[in-house]
């Protein structure tokens, strides 16, 4: 009798609210498909911090979980948490187990041509993981060994046996007590001098006599300070970007890495289209733990689940380079055809525009 007489007043139809009442719960109601409000879905995830995380009393938090708990609640849905690894997420929503799949899922054309996405709320990128130290003592021994220096050593040795053979062309006659003995031991003896000179340690066991063989020693100790110097400065400097970086600025620098990620991931996936060799991990803590004990030197994965797994169990040992690759959104994923996309997608809009949401997101993500 009140809706009839408030219609009556106003001009609206019978069954419209009166002010001061909402009617979210009536339009939701109405975007649902027939016997589908206040049903309980089978919700398979995953997890994954800090999208999926176990509280105290063994329920689930996360971002992903707090939007989908504020998505079924203005669609009136109820859910039934069940865990599944990577693969079961998909693998449910194809074979019926699953009603949906809420989890730190990243929308990849393989997956959608499996199952079904909603819209996405959350955009991120792959980061790299590295050692904070530059990856420790054996990384500093390693570049002893690398291919740069060994080339610059071979240089500078022959560079000291050129000047070794000269200054033995003009000793060997006259100053044959320390540079003769055939042609072996003058060039051992040349080669040992230039050494020596370079180094200005000066034994004073050899020195040259002739007014060549001087002039040639004159040219090497003003030349060996420039040499020694540079050489001094390119090893020092070498050491010293080790300790601050492990030589790894992006994408580009792991082809001639040791890199690890999940098996199945977005990561996998995008490495290998890149043509990246990794070595596979069953979890991300497994990858995590492989660069922690120095066996890779890279760690390749979501860019907030590493930042943090790094800030919560590897305070210190470890870093995320700043910058990102190859783009992940992430959403919630539904067997193909479902009804309940376009009323998830609305109910998600809905809430990604709320005020409340990027006090969710700085609560679990934190800043980028």
């Amino acid at each position: 009798m009140l809706a009839l007489l408030w219609a009556v007043m106003v001009g609206a139809p019978a069954s419209a609210a009166p002010p001061g009442r909402t009617t979210v719960n009536a339009s939701v109601d109405s975007a649902l498909p027939p016997g589908e409000a206040g049903r309980t879905l089978t919700v398979g995830t995953k997890i994954a911090p800090p999208f999926v995380m176990q509280d105290d009393t063994g329920g689930y938090t996360g971002l992903s979980i707090a939007l989908w708990q504020r998505v079924a609640g203005q669609l009136g849905l109820k859910s039934h948490y069940v865990a599944r690894d990577l693969s079961g997420l998909f693998r449910g929503l194809e074979n019926g187990d699953l009603d949906i799949s809420v989890a730190a899922l990243t929308v990849t054309e393989p997956r959608e041509a499996r199952v079904d996405f909603t819209y996405p709320f959350y955009s991120t990128g792959l980061a790299i993981a590295v050692p904070a130290n530059g990856g420790g003592p054996w990384s500093t021994i390693r570049r002893f060994f690398s291919w740069p220096f060994l080339t610059a050593l071979a240089t500078l040795a022959g560079v000291l046996l050129l000047v070794g053979v000269l200054v033995w062309a003009f000793e060997r006659h006259r100053n044959p007590e320390e540079f003769g003995g055939g042609v072996v031991n003058g060039l051992g003896s040349g080669f040992w001098w230039a050494a020596v000179t370079m180094t200005t340690v000066g034994y004073g066991d050899k020195s040259p006599r002739t007014l060549g063989g001087r002039l040639v020693g004159l040219a090497w100790m003003f030349a060996a300070i420039i040499i020694i110097s540079s050489f001094t400065a390119a090893i020092a400097t070498s050491l010293t970007v080790d300790r601050l970086s492990s030589g790894i600025q992006g994408v580009n620098d792991l082809a001639h890495a040791r890199v690890a990620t999940v098996k199945g991931s977005a990561a996998a996936q995008a490495l290998r289209q890149r043509g990246i060799g990794f070595r596979p991990t069953a979890t991300l803590d497994a990858a995590l733990g492989a660069l922690a004990a120095g066996r890779v030197d890279a760690v390749v994965y979501d860019a907030p689940l590493l930042k943090y797994r790094l800030r919560n169990e590897f305070p210190g040992q470890m870093t995320v380079l700043a910058h990102t690759f190859e783009r992940q959104d992430y959403a919630f994923a539904l067997p193909q055809g479902s009804d309940l996309r376009e009323p998830i997608n609305r109910a998600i809009l809905a809430t990604l525009a709320d005020s409340d949401w990027n006090r969710l997101v700085a609560r679990f993500v934190g800043s980028p």
